[in-house]
């Protein structure tokens, strides 16, 4: 690291992806995977200050939202409980196999985001060819290591890791067949910083409890995974060469990632989460008023934000526009404060949080996101051109499995099997 404003806009992009991956934990699976790291994205996308990079805004928010997203489809709740145990073996293997999943998610989604900014008319990525053969490569590699061989991570919970995991193969060949090695770049290091994130975040988890101070340690968690997932994200982006783009994107190029950004990912959400029966499960605790109609009043409010960003967004970074679409510092800035927002409101919405102050960690997010706009205007963007050195990578790798083995010492000796640990090996 060069020098201190590197590391203070690694600290901010780590904070808001922290922070997002923090708010997911209420909503879970893809959709909230990939809210998340959309929104992660669009802060890389601010603070590096390159034009041509803001007229890629939806795309590269899209892309980065679709690879952190596919991690969503993991299973990994009994992979934590590994880690509640008293065995170093099952404890050691939890916390590696937590790695190995956060890995995953900042692989997939560091690759995809950073290939949407090598994409340009002069070195144009081959999208069709790469979405084929990461499924392709997803199926077979679950075949093989799941249905043929048996190799199973997290019994009797679904195995579709190895689906991520034979993505992530195919992604690795295809950056490094076309040379894509800026991209491969952000790919690894969001991997690293996600594997790490989470690994180490269960050991947080399983410590917090140990103190028995009433508080969501499970969401420190996942704001470790977000926090380091996306300082490795943004380490791959802005320690790496990249070629000028179009500085100007159409319309019409612009519009499906549009929708499919500020539309249909929040309608997702918004449809397997804001349920009638969980709310009023949520909502029953926190009030003796009419339950049912504070149910339908946050219901209807929700979707009624999504239509109203949607129509703003539209509006704003399409209709009102000419043909070539250019995106000034200001315009990526209005939209990452009202996209990270409303992924808050919807997490205040959800758990009650306007009804009471029993989530306390529900408050810690605006502080987060208070605290990120303040920073934001004083940051600067700092480059560098870092080439690949496998030979450092081999051995930071190592250090962090040995440094997680560490992480397995400390906490079998510091408790007890806590409630709800696994053995995924009996002795």
């Amino acid at each position: 690291m060069k020098n201190k404003g590197t590391l203070i806009n690694l600290i901010v992009v780590g904070m808001t992806l922290g922070t997002t991956w923090a708010i997911r934990g209420q909503f879970g699976h893809e959709q909230g995977a990939a809210w998340a790291g959309g929104v992660g994205a669009v802060c890389i996308l601010l603070i590096a200050n390159r034009q041509d990079w803001y007229s890629k805004l939806f795309k590269s928010t899209l892309a980065a939202a679709i690879g952190w997203g596919l991690g969503g489809i993991m299973s990994y709740g009994i992979v934590v409980g590994y880690g509640r145990g008293s065995n170093f073996v099952n404890v050691y293997y939890g916390l590696l196999m937590l790695f190995v999943i956060g890995g995953l998610y900042g692989f997939l989604g560091g690759g995809l985001f950073g290939l949407s900014l090598t994409d340009s008319k002069k070195n144009k990525v081959k999208w069709y060819q790469l979405l084929i053969g990461m499924t392709v490569g997803g199926i077979i590699t679950y075949f093989f290591m799941i249905m043929q061989w048996s190799w199973l991570m997290t019994p009797p919970r679904s195995e579709v890791w190895a689906v991520c995991l034979g993505m992530a193969f195919f992604l690795t060949w295809f950056v490094v067949h076309n040379k894509y090695y800026s991209a491969l770049r952000v790919a690894v290091f969001a991997g690293l910083g996600g594997g790490f994130g989470f690994a180490f975040g269960n050991f947080l988890q399983v410590m917090g409890n140990t103190t028995e101070i009433h508080f969501n340690f499970w969401n420190v968690m996942e704001y470790s995974l977000g926090f380091f997932g996306g300082l490795g994200m943004a380490y791959g982006t802005f320690t790496s060469k990249w070629e000028e783009s179009e500085s100007a994107q159409s319309k019409s190029s612009n519009f499906v990632p549009m929708l499919l950004v500020v539309l249909l990912i929040p309608f997702v959400v918004w449809h397997q989460s804001f349920e009638t029966e969980r709310l009023q499960g949520t909502l029953s605790r926190l009030t003796s008023g009419d339950v049912d109609v504070i149910v339908c009043f946050v219901q209807i409010l929700a979707i009624s934000l999504i239509l109203l960003q949607t129509v703003f967004v539209v509006w704003k970074y399409s209709a009102s526009r000419e043909h070539q679409l250019q995106y000034s510092q200001k315009d990526v800035k209005t939209f990452f404060m009202s996209h990270f927002a409303l992924y808050m409101v919807f997490s205040t919405l959800i758990t009650g949080a306007f009804l009471s102050f029993y989530r306390v960690e529900q408050y810690l997010y605006f502080a987060n996101y208070i605290i990120i706009l303040m920073v934001l205007p004083k940051l600067t963007p700092t480059f560098q051109s870092n080439e690949i050195n496998t030979n450092k990578w081999l051995k930071n790798f190592l250090l962090v499995i040995l440094f997680i083995g560490i992480l397995a010492l400390i906490a079998i000796n510091s408790h007890e099997v806590l409630k709800g640990a696994h053995e995924r090996f009996e002795f």
